[in-house]
């Protein structure tokens, strides 16, 4: 029997819920504990799923940098779930539309690594609903921003989860991996 793949959403977030521009609130907490975590993440998978807007900004990013998670994250394949982009120019880029839902469906049954995806908050958001992420892993982060798009909105639905693992770093903050209940 062929083992199946895993998708594996990992997320920044705040103690309040944010996930929306990590960017601004989320450096200064990132220290080697949190550096392997996101490695971890990126090392056992050989699949990349981005948004549209996550895939843009990473593009204008990740080619330019250099080091172990940028080799990573720059050679693997990244499939870019989108209705507005032709095209994707980055290395290994592929743009996706229509079902994806069951697009991913049949690419979990092909042998290979993880499929990790990192932002892509509705992306994240509609993979969850329709019950395709095996492993939600949620870096949240000591502080409160009070405003800013939450992944989990009033409206959202049920989505039950359990929690798998759970550990904290020196800097307060706690890797939660949870995976469908």
């Amino acid at each position: 029997m062929i083992a199946t793949r895993k998708i594996v959403a990992g997320l920044f977030m705040s103690l309040d819920g944010v996930v929306e521009a990590p960017e601004t609130w989320h450096f200064p907490y990132l220290n080697e504990e949190l550096t392997a975590a996101i490695g971890e993440i990126h090392a056992e998978a050989d699949i990349l799923l981005l948004g549209r807007a996550t895939y843009e900004s990473f593009a204008a990013v990740w080619p330019h940098q250099s080091g172990e998670l940028a080799d990573q994250i720059n050679s693997m394949s990244k499939l870019v779930v989108s209705t507005t982009l032709d095209k994707a120019d980055w290395h290994n880029s592929t743009v996706i539309d229509g079902d994806i839902a069951a697009a991913l469906r049949q690419l979990k049954q092909q042998p290979g690594g993880n499929i990790t995806i990192s932002g892509s908050i509705s992306l994240i958001r509609g993979l969850l609903q329709a019950g395709l992420i095996d492993e939600l892993r949620l870096l949240v982060h000591p502080i409160v921003l009070g405003t800013g798009q939450r992944l989990f909105p009033e409206g959202l639905g049920q989505v039950p989860l359990k929690l798998a693992r759970a550990a904290t770093f020196t800097t307060g903050v706690l890797d939660l991996t949870y995976q469908p209940a």
